[in-house]
């Protein structure tokens, strides 16, 4: 009898743990939407408690802050960028570190593409000033740092392994080559998605050409003798 009490208070435990992770995900679905229709800024904790059809007590009962509902959508973002990495790696394994480099910033845009909304939360997140960050609480930001080094040590393994190959410049610092190539990347997308009317007009380029030529422009810079690096098969 002991035993069948202590199951039964094991299952409404756990079933008490089911009902909050539900309502935890319901208010990081419906903040998705408001801030998608709003913007970060202009969202309020009212509006986003009465899009999840919560009371705002119910809100804070859960998260501390906007910003700790933004990190939790930012969170999702990274888990479907690196599953996006992950999977082009795996459908056509690469060969050279150009062909891994090329996986990864082609995962970006796809990911830019199919999913803007966790793109635009990862951009604004990774300029965003660290007084913002400091009122995200430490569990989440320290998952979003996490998150952002898996991608990191993808382009920091990929560099190593360019000049190992010989071809990628000898004697690049691979970690700040990394860090460098993250916050391009950031800023190109930012740029393509941000500034595509000014670049068509007066640029006479279109923003996915715009990004596309980017990145040959980085690998150049990084290659050899200036040379962008052959993917293979290319």
């Amino acid at each position: 009898m002991c035993n069948q009490r202590g199951g039964g208070r094991m299952g409404y435990s756990g079933r008490k743990q089911q009902e909050q992770e539900i309502r935890k995900r319901d208010i990081v679905d419906a903040a998705e939407r408001v801030f998608s229709r709003k913007g970060f800024e202009n969202a309020s904790m009212d509006e986003l408690a009465k899009e999840a059809e919560f009371s705002k007590r119910t809100v804070y009962t859960y998260f501390s802050s906007k910003e700790q509902i933004y990190c939790e959508i930012m969170i999702r973002g990274y888990r479907l960028l690196i599953g996006m990495i992950e999977g082009s790696r795996h459908a056509r394994p690469p060969q050279n570190a150009a062909d891994e480099l090329h996986a990864i910033f082609l995962a970006f845009f796809e990911f830019s593409r199919s999913r803007p909304d966790y793109c635009t939360a990862i951009m604004e997140y990774e300029t965003t000033d660290s007084a913002s960050q400091s009122r995200m609480q430490d569990e989440s930001k320290a998952e979003c740092y996490r998150l952002g080094e898996v991608i990191f040590g993808y382009l920091s393994r990929a560099l190593r392994k360019g000049v190992a190959e010989g071809t990628l410049r000898g004697g690049l610092d691979t970690e700040q080559a990394a860090v460098l190539l993250w916050a391009c990347t950031i800023g190109i997308y930012a740029t393509g998605k941000k500034k595509a009317d000014y670049l068509k007009h007066y640029h006479g380029i279109e923003s996915d050409e715009f990004i596309s030529q980017s990145f040959r422009l980085m690998m150049r810079l990084i290659g050899v003798n200036g040379e962008e690096p052959d993917e293979e098969g290319v």
